[in-house]
């Protein structure tokens, strides 16, 4: 299985369904671009054309692919959304990289009890993870 990386739970996301709801098998088969995982209240069937929208983000946090796969959990699905072009891979990638980077902001704060700047934590974030924060691919 592909690895895809894992979207903070803090940081809420929406999967919405697109009117085209499944690509052709032979072609979701052949996805090698990767993907996010993601918490969601309901489960999807495999070949699903959806939308992954960040609404935290503002409404240009919205990304095209098709569900991957999707695994019942205690009390929700994890849904791996595979993206399937390179131009959507590389905008969610930097948003994903946004999102982790205001989780370790938020942790920040709680851990000293103030308000931080967000550039300065990026900056410190980008120093410690970016080396190693994973690419979409299939590994």
């Amino acid at each position: 299985m592909r690895q895809f990386l894992r979207h903070p739970c803090d940081l809420p996301v929406e999967l919405v369904i697109r009117k085209q709801t499944f690509l052709p098998r032979q072609r979701l088969h052949n996805i090698s671009l990767g993907g996010v995982a993601c918490n969601s209240p309901r489960g999807f069937r495999r070949g699903t054309s959806i939308e992954l929208r960040i609404p935290l983000l503002g409404d240009s946090a919205r990304y095209p692919g098709v569900v991957a796969w999707s695994r019942k959990q205690n009390d929700d699905y994890l849904v791996g959304i595979a993206f399937i072009d390179e131009d959507t891979l590389f905008r969610a990638r930097m948003v994903e990289q946004v999102c982790q980077i205001e989780r370790y902001r938020r942790q920040r704060e709680h851990e000293t009890g103030s308000t931080l700047s967000f550039e300065e934590l990026a900056l410190e974030w980008i120093a410690r993870n970016a080396a190693d924060f994973p690419l979409f691919c299939a590994l």
